[in-house]
């Protein structure tokens, strides 16, 4: 990739017709000067026509990478991550589709990440603290506190938030590697990305707002799948390091 943005975004989108709003991409491309990738994930709705869409309103800023049927959030993300890493960009990022974390957030997790050349990956925490505005259902925030206690066990290093959908990334060759084979958990993959980066240095930014959206497809056994999930992770990043 020759001149332009240095970094790509991947939004993964999987039946999002019906809350798919093409501003806040236009918002991201504008605040954080990047490129955007919308990986369709096998969508069965109307989500390919809004995503061309999009595409046809920005030729030199999104793109589309339709992946023929359904593989799950955690393969579309580490194929989107790929393919922006095989075009040359610098920086990679992901973020939801929904858009819990505004464009102004996810483009002070960028902006962390360029100022900072020696971090490998700057994750978002949302964090409830007095002049943030982070809104979260109780269910959702004691289940995350529980999942984040048991993710850290499992990467034996202390993270406050595994599972909030903005994260950037370096690339390079760590990231080439950590990416190389597909998840062993869909749902989790959040983790076991982090913990194939480690001991790379990551850090978390405690985002300033953010919305839990109407429906998401986190749903309360989606949870217990990912928290199954953690102990094959554990065992697989264990594999790795010939433990």
């Amino acid at each position: 990739m020759t001149g332009g943005p240095d970094c790509t975004v991947v939004v993964p989108c999987y039946n999002e017709a019906a809350r798919f709003d093409p501003e806040p991409v236009a918002e991201l491309i504008d605040k954080a000067d990047v490129r955007v990738l919308a990986v369709d994930d096998g969508s069965t709705d109307a989500t390919p026509a809004r995503l061309a869409d999009l595409a046809a309103r920005h030729p030199e800023r999104v793109a589309v990478l339709p992946l023929g049927r359904n593989h799950g959030k955690g393969e579309a993300v580490r194929r989107g991550l790929r393919e922006a890493v095989a075009g040359g960009a610098e920086l990679v990022a992901y973020c939801d589709a929904d858009f819990a974390a505004p464009p102004t957030e996810v483009a002070r997790l960028i902006d962390v990440l360029r100022a900072d050349v020696s971090l490998d990956a700057v994750i978002a925490s949302r964090v409830a603290m007095l002049g943030t505005d982070i809104r979260r259902s109780a269910v959702r925030h004691y289940r995350g506190r529980l999942f984040a206690t048991l993710s850290s066990l499992v990467l034996g290093v202390a993270v406050y938030d595994t599972q909030c959908g903005a994260k950037a990334f370096r690339a390079g060759p760590r990231l080439e590697a950590a990416l190389a084979r597909p998840f062993v958990s869909q749902w989790a993959f959040d983790v076991e990305l982090l913990g194939r980066l480690l001991p790379g240095r990551c850090v978390e930014m405690p985002l300033q707002s953010w919305h839990d959206a109407a429906g998401t497809h986190m749903t309360a056994l989606a949870g217990l799948r990912a928290t199954a999930g953690l102990w094959r992770i554990r065992r697989d990043l264990r594999r790795a390091d010939g433990t």
